[in-house]
């Protein structure tokens, strides 16, 4: 957005609202490079110990990020749809649904991805917020 002096108070509005959407332009980049940055960290920390071991890599593949924006609120989605996924990650104890006996330990592998992608991804938006404007 343009500093200094409007001749008028629709050509502030006009302003503003070319920097409001050239904002949510950027800030949609942003998460999309992100989402699939986490998915690829994701991945990664599924690839073995201290994550899960890897088996066929079905696992791993199945992992996917979708970004959803509705006007200014830009959601990003990741996850996987394999039926093992919140049994790997937080760990199973007692009986399954065919009677089994289970005392799996967990191996987080979404949640540390997480915690190291959000200082980072919040620090990006910023920044690009900030050239836009």
């Amino acid at each position: 957005m343009s500093g200094g002096s409007f001749a008028s108070p629709g050509a502030l509005a006009a302003a503003l609202d070319r920097g409001a959407r050239r904002s949510v332009a950027a800030a949609e980049t942003v998460m999309r490079l992100g989402a699939q940055s986490l998915v690829q960290q994701v991945q990664q920390n599924a690839s073995g110990r201290p994550g899960p071991r890897v088996i066929t890599g079905r696992y791993r593949a199945s992992w996917r990020s979708e970004v959803h924006r509705g006007g200014s609120v830009i959601v990003a989605e990741v996850g996987s749809a394999a039926p093992q996924a919140r049994r790997l990650e937080f760990g199973f104890i007692g009986v399954d649904s065919l009677g089994r006996h289970y005392a799996q330990r967990p191996f987080p592998h979404l949640g540390p991805a997480v915690d190291q992608a959000g200082p980072s991804l919040v620090r990006t938006l910023g920044q690009a917020v900030e050239v836009v404007l």
